[in-house]
C-alpha cells in the first residue's frame, strides 16, 4: 500500500496532473463504529459534511462518555469547499462566572489535591451543545433533529460496553462510585459493567430531544439549565444560571503555515495546537531531515518539541484574556533562532531553557474524528471532557456527565496540571475564560493533496499529528499515519517519553547517548483519525487507530428517499 501511494505522488509530480475540486466520494473516521454510521446515515440523508459532524459529536457523546459529552467541550475545524471558507468553531468550556484565580488553593497556597479534578467544582460551563447547534444553523443543510435523531436512538436503545469502556471506568471507579446518579448509569451493581452490558441513558435521550426541539435554549435555558445548575450547587459547584445563558461560541481563523510542499491549517488558541505544530515544523525546515540517519532524526525532533512545548508553557492562553505573541511565535527568523541553538550530538536539558519549573504527575482523554463529503467540505473536530468520565458527575435528571476541563488551567503557576504540563499567568484561572487545550484538530494542503488528521491524548496530542504530518510528508498513506510508533518531549518534565515498544532497544541506546533521559510507557496511547484524499485520481483513503475500537469508511453517498428518514426522527 505505502509503495502504491508513494508511486501515485511521483507520477502525479512527473506529470503536473491537474487537481479536480470534488472528491468522487465520501470518508469518516471516528473513534466508534457508531459514530461512524451515524455521520454516514447523515450523508445518505442529504446532509454535507458539516450536519455529519453533528451527527457525529453527538454520537460520540453518548456511547464514549469517558471521552466526550454534552457537558464537554471541542474544536471543530470547518472546510467549505465552495468558497474555500475555513474556520475554526471554538466550543471550548468556560471558567464560571464566580470562580477565581486561586480557587483550587489553600490558605498557605498549596494546590488542594483533586479539587480541580472531581466533581461538579472541576466543571466548566460546557460548550458542545451550542457548538452542534450553531454549527447545524450557520453551515449545514439537514434539519437539526435530523442531525440528533442517532445520538437520541443510541441514548434509549443504548451500547454495549466494550473493553476500551471496561479499562477507562476502572481508571476513575472510586470516582463514579461517589455519586448515585453517575453509578446509576455508567456502572452494574456499583461495579464495572459486563462486556456486552447496554448503557442505556434515558435522561440523556430526553435532554438531546429538548435540544433538538429548542436548540441552543434548548440547553442553556429552561429546565435543563436550571436542572444543571440546582445539581451543581447542592454539591458545592459554583454555577449560576447566568452562566449557561451568556455562552457563546467563537468562530476563530485557523493557524496557517507552510512545510515543503504543503499548507498546515489547524487550531488556534486557545487550543496551543496550531502554534505548536507550526513552531516545530518551522524548526524542522531547518534541516534535511532525509539526510540524517533514524536516531539522528529522531534527536532532532525531540529537541525541536522540547523548544516548541518551552514557548507553550510560557506565552499560550485564552487570546481574549491575554495577548498572545503569535506573529513573533510564527516568525520564520525567530524559529531559525531556537533550530540553530540544537545541539546536533547533545540532547539540550530543558532547565537550560529559560522559562518555568515543574514536576511530573499523568492523566488522559479525548475524541477525535475527521469527515470529507463527495463535496469536497471537511470537518476535523476534537472533543473533550479532559479526563476519563470527566469531573465523575452526573446531574441528576439530564444525563450529562459533567466535564474538569478547570485543570487545564494553571491552577498555580510553574506547577503540573494532570498531564504534566505547566502554566504561567496567560493561563490562570479567571471568569468566563477559556483554558488553554492541547487539541489539534488539522488539515493539510496541497495542490493534489488533501489531508484531515487528528488524536486524542492530553499533552502528547501535538506530538502525535507532528509525527503523523511527517509521515504524510514523506508520501505514506493515512493507514501509516495512524500506525506510528509515538514518541514524545514536553520541555517538562525533562525526559523522552515513549509508548510501549515505540522505540528500539539500539534506538533507546543511541539516544541516551545523545543525553536523552528516557520515560517508556507500560501502553500504547493515542487514537487517532485520518483521510486522505488524492485528487488527480479521484482516491479517498481512510484510517482509524489500531490502538482504539473506531472504524474508517470510504463510501459512494447515495441519498436515500425522504419517506425512509422519517422513521429515524425523533
Amino acid at each position: 500500500m505505502k509503495k502504491f501511494f508513494a508511486g501515485l505522488l511521483v507520477s502525479c509530480f512527473t506529470l503536473n496532473l491537474s487537481a479536480t475540486e470534488t472528491p468522487y466520494q465520501a470518508a469518516i473516521a471516528t473513534a466508534h463504529p457508531y459514530a461512524t454510521e451515524a455521520g454516514r446515515e447523515i450523508l445518505e440523508l442529504g446532509g454535507n459534511a458539516f450536519d455529519a459532524a453533528v451527527a457525529i459529536s453527538a454520537v460520540l457523546a453518548v456511547v464514549e462518555p469517558y471521552s466526550s459529552g454534552l457537558g464537554g467541550g471541542g474544536f471543530w475545524l470547518l472546510h467549505r469547499q465552495s468558497d474555500q471558507y475555513q474556520v475554526m468553531v471554538d466550543g471550548r468550556e468556560t471558567a464560571p462566572e464566580s470562580s477565581s484565580k486561586n480557587m483550587y488553593l489553600d490558605r498557605a497556597g498549596n494546590v488542594i489535591p483533586g479539587a480541580s479534578i472531581n466533581g461538579p467544582l472541576a466543571a466548566a460551563i460546557p460548550g458542545v451543545p451550542a457548538a452542534l447547534f450553531y454549527i447545524n444553523k450557520h453551515y449545514g443543510r439537514i434539519s437539526f433533529a435530523d442531525c440528533l435523531a442517532p445520538a437520541i436512538r443510541y441514548a434509549r436503545e443504548g451500547f454495549p460496553v466494550t473493553d476500551r469502556y471496561q479499562k477507562l471506568a476502572g481508571y476513575r471507579l472510586d470516582e463514579l462510585r461517589r455519586w448515585p446518579a453517575t453509578a446509576g448509569i455508567f456502572l452494574q451493581d456499583n461495579d464495572i459493567p459486563e462486556k456486552g452490558h447496554l448503557i442505556i441513558q434515558t435522561d440523556l435521550a430526553d435532554t438531546l430531544t429538548r435540544l433538538a426541539r429548542d436548540g441552543h435554549t434548548g440547553f442553556y435555558g429552561g429546565p435543563v439549565a436550571e436542572t444543571l445548575v440546582k445539581n451543581v450547587q447542592l454539591n458545592r459547584g459554583i454555577w449560576k444560571m447566568r452562566d449557561l445563558l451568556h455562552y457563546r461560541i467563537k468562530e476563530r481563523r485557523p493557524v496557517v503555515a507552510q512545510y515543503k510542499r504543503f499548507r498546515l491549517v489547524s487550531a488556534p488558541p486557545p487550543s496551543s495546537g496550531g502554534i505548536v505544530l507550526a513552531q516545530m515544523l518551522n524548526m524542522l525546515e531547518r534541516f534535511n531531515l532525509s539526510s540524517f540517519d533514524p536516531v539522528s532524526r529522531k534527536h532532532i525532533i525531540v529537541e525541536v518539541m522540547r523548544r516548541a512545548y518551552r514557548d507553550r508553557a510560557v506565552h499560550l492562553g485564552d487570546p481574549d484574556f491575554v495577548t498572545v505573541p503569535v506573529l513573533r511565535l510564527l516568525d520564520p527568523d525567530y524559529a531559525e533562532g531556537l533550530a540553530l541553538s540544537i545541539d546536533l550530538d547533545h540532547a539540550t536539558p530543558s532547565k537550560d531553557l529559560s522559562g518555568v519549573v515543574a514536576e511530573e504527575n499523568i492523566g488522559e482523554d479525548t475524541t477525535h474524528f475527521s469527515v470529507l463529503d463527495d463535496e469536497g467540505n471537511r470537518v476535523s473536530a476534537t472533543l473533550s471532557i479532559n479526563l476519563p468520565f470527566g469531573s465523575g458527575f452526573v446531574a441528576n435528571g439530564t444525563g450529562i456527565l459533567l466535564n474538569n476541563e478547570m485543570d487545564d488551567f494553571a491552577i498555580k503557576p510553574q506547577t503540573p496540571k494532570s498531564y504534566g504540563l505547566v502554566g504561567n499567568e496567560a493561563n490562570s484561572v479567571a471568569p468566563g475564560k477559556r483554558p488553554l487545550s492541547s487539541m489539534s484538530p488539522t488539515f493539510l494542503e496541497s495542490e493534489d493533496e488533501v489531508a484531515i488528521l487528528g488524536t486524542p491524548g492530553g499533552s502528547r496530542i501535538i506530538t502525535m499529528v507532528l509525527l503523523g504530518i511527517l509521515d504524510f510528508a514523506e508520501g505514506n498513506p493515512p493507514e501509516s499515519w495512524v500506525s506510528l510508533p509515538r514518541f514524545h518531549h514536553q520541555y517538562l518534565p525533562d525526559e523522552l517519553q515513549f509508548e510501549k515498544d515505540g522505540l528500539t532497544l539500539p534506538e533507546q541506546e543511541q539516544l541516551r547517548a545523545y543525553g536523552h533521559r528516557l520515560n517508556e510507557k507500560n501502553r500504547e496511547y493515542g487514537n487517532m483519525q485520518a483521510i486522505l484524499w488524492y485528487k488527480p485520481r479521484q482516491l479517498v483513503f481512510a484510517a482509524s487507530d489500531p490502538r482504539g475500537e473506531g472504524a474508517a469508511d470510504v463510501f459512494d453517498v447515495i441519498e436515500q428517499p425522504r419517506l425512509a428518514r422519517e422513521s429515524s426522527i425523533p
